[in-house]
């Protein structure tokens, strides 16, 4: 496959009202929605082409509460001095196929996918000409493609989309389905920190080792570029886990129900301005980050 002209930005997302939580879960619903920090916000907008002129799709297909999400991306992306936003209230495949939805996403600088439900997105988008347009566009345009929480989740060619922390390890409490496939040979899970994801992604990878798992957590995210290059960007951490070197694992010999084995995972941490390069499979580290006034600043990269 050829390299992507345009960019991917996954986000690890923040808790809010429109987040398909497992009721064994223990997270509570606060009475607001809480976005990632305006950092990545503004990432998003120097990313596009256009900049601040950027025309942004907001898609809230994977929220329980599509219209109070929209208002609040609107409103976030207004504060940033960016007044084209749209927001695309797509709930069947049916609404996926609308003439009108199409012309908007073939004219986008932007289109982020908002959190929620993955299966949503994928059970919605998979093998319309909605995703069609968004892929070509991302392969052959310099556009921007955007996901928080559930939206990051999907960005991948098979995503995570159930599976309880606390049972994670446990043979078939962890599913995996096709996602949107923006990016391959990688496996996503988001709130990864704060919800104490680390056995879904241990057994995601154990169980093909060939995909690097990628656990964002709030206030975190990657931007993605050609591809292969990931950059940390964000407050928060991500987490990877890479089972090319995992020397044995027990995962297709023990039954449906019992608990898995795992031997010598890899695990790495990425911080902002971090990078990693998915070809040679190698992270690098950035040796200093300064401060100002509560805004990260990596050395020699004061306009990032």
């Amino acid at each position: 496959m050829s390299v992507p002209k345009g960019k991917l930005i996954i986000i690890g997302g923040a808790v809010d009202m429109g987040s398909n939580l497992s009721q064994q879960e223990d997270i509570v619903k606060p009475n607001y929605l809480k976005f990632f920090e305006q950092g990545i916000l503004k990432r998003i907008i120097t990313e596009s082409e256009r900049k601040a002129d950027s025309v942004i799709e907001v898609i809230t297909t994977a929220s329980q509460i599509p219209e109070l999400v929209g208002v609040e991306y609107n409103n976030a992306f207004h504060q940033l001095n960016v007044t084209r936003v749209g927001v695309l209230d797509i709930k069947t495949r049916e609404d996926a196929g609308k003439k009108e939805y199409l012309d908007r996403i073939r004219k986008a600088d932007v289109v982020m996918f908002s959190g929620g439900d993955q299966l949503r997105l994928s059970s919605i988008f998979g093998g319309t000409e909605f995703l069609n347009i968004l892929k070509s566009r991302y392969q052959n345009e310099n556009f921007v493609i955007a996901g928080t929480s559930a939206g990051a989740a999907a960005a991948s060619t098979n995503m995570i989309y159930r599976g309880q922390s606390n049972k994670a390890l446990i043979k078939g409490e962890v599913q995996i389905t096709a996602g949107l496939g923006f990016i391959d040979s990688v496996i996503i899970d988001t709130h990864f920190v704060q919800r104490g994801r680390i056995g879904r992604l241990l057994y995601a990878v154990a169980s093909n080792p060939g995909m690097l798992g990628i656990g964002l957590g709030e206030d975190a995210g990657l931007l993605i570029t050609e591809g292969t290059m990931m950059e940390a960007i964000g407050s928060g951490l991500t987490i990877l886990v890479n089972g090319r070197k995992m020397a044995e694992t027990n995962i297709y010999d023990v039954e449906m129900g019992s608990p898995v084995s795992i031997k010598n995972m890899r695990v790495s941490v990425m911080s902002i301005f971090d990078k990693y390069d998915l070809l040679q499979n190698q992270l690098n580290i950035k040796k200093s980050v300064k401060v100002d006034d509560g805004v990260f600043i990596a050395p020699g990269n004061d306009n990032l």
